[in-house]
């Protein structure tokens, strides 16, 4: 068995089988089908200055990505949200750590096969320590990847087989220099960043993707609209190409893991963090720290 370094083991706590466990325990084994065969969703909430926002949002979405996968989603809500925060208390009060709900399939049908046994759910909570990168801005490029339709993936459900197409996206976006890249859909609108969700300004208006079945409309992403709504900014859902883009006075991305970060550089041009994105990144953080 592998060594677990001592790094690890203080910086993670997973909870899994009714019990608390330090470091990245294993979970799966070579004939389970989550490990073998992709039957796995998640979610990812966040703790930082010592707040963990819309933590109940997420731990409502793990079980219906559970249940939109087929999936059984055995675990309540309110056990989500106790257990994140006894995983939380085990840290530093200023930590900032990434909270991780899983579910996943053991077993095939009938002892094996691709189709999965949903009565074989197992789950756990991951909790580590996650340090908030910092807002300094990314340049991006446009992905020849695309995100998938209803048709060809579980397009409603965080589920962990969606997220090899965004990994060639990103490295493919790394080889030619860029942090991250913007994905279109199958009839080419834009609908997200490789890795989180997409805001652009012109004119004076707010805009992003429309959700169309092919990407999440995250938690971060929703809340942002809200805020931003509520001090009186226009927010428009639309359809939006990729020139829509390039003639943007700035862009930003919304995520959990990041929250809010600015776009600097959108293939050769120059942006700057424009003003609704600071204002965004303010109205969440005033938010995050009331609620």
């Amino acid at each position: 068995m592998a060594m677990v370094s001592t790094r690890e083991q203080s910086g993670t706590w997973t909870f899994f089988e009714d019990e608390w466990h330090a470091g990245n325990v294993g979970i799966m084994g070579p004939r389970t089908h989550g490990a073998w065969l992709g039957s796995t969703v998640f979610d990812g909430a966040r703790s930082f200055e010592g707040v963990a926002p819309d933590l109940e949002l997420h731990c409502a979405r793990i079980n219906q990505s559970a249940r939109n996968f087929l999936l059984d989603p055995v675990v309540p809500v309110e056990r989500w949200l106790a257990l994140a925060r006894e995983g939380i208390v085990r840290f530093p009060s200023d930590a900032a750590l990434y909270i991780r709900p899983m579910y996943w399939a053991d077993a095939g049908m009938a002892g094996g096969g691709v189709r999965f046994d949903p009565a074989s759910t197992r789950w756990c909570l991951c909790v580590y320590e996650a340090p908030m990168p910092e807002p300094k801005g990314i340049a991006v490029t446009l992905s020849p990847f695309r995100r998938p339709t209803a048709e060809t993936a579980p397009v409603d459900a965080k589920a962990g087989c969606r997220y090899p197409n965004n990994t060639r996206a990103l490295i493919e976006a790394h080889g030619r220099g860029f942090g991250n890249c913007l994905l279109r859909d199958m009839l080419g609108h834009v609908a997200e960043f490789a890795n989180s969700n997409v805001f652009m300004a012109r004119d004076g208006v707010v805009y992003t993707p429309a959700p169309n079945g092919t990407f999440l409309a995250g938690v971060t992403r929703g809340r942002i609209i809200a805020l931003l709504r509520g001090a009186g900014v226009s927010v428009v859902e639309a359809s939006l190409t990729f020139a829509d883009f390039r003639t943007a006075d700035e862009i930003f991305s919304s995520g959990n893991f990041s929250k809010v970060m600015p776009v600097t550089r959108l293939d050769e041009r120059a942006l700057q963090p424009g003003p609704f994105y600071t204002q965004a990144r303010a109205l969440y953080w005033q938010f995050a720290h009331a609620a």
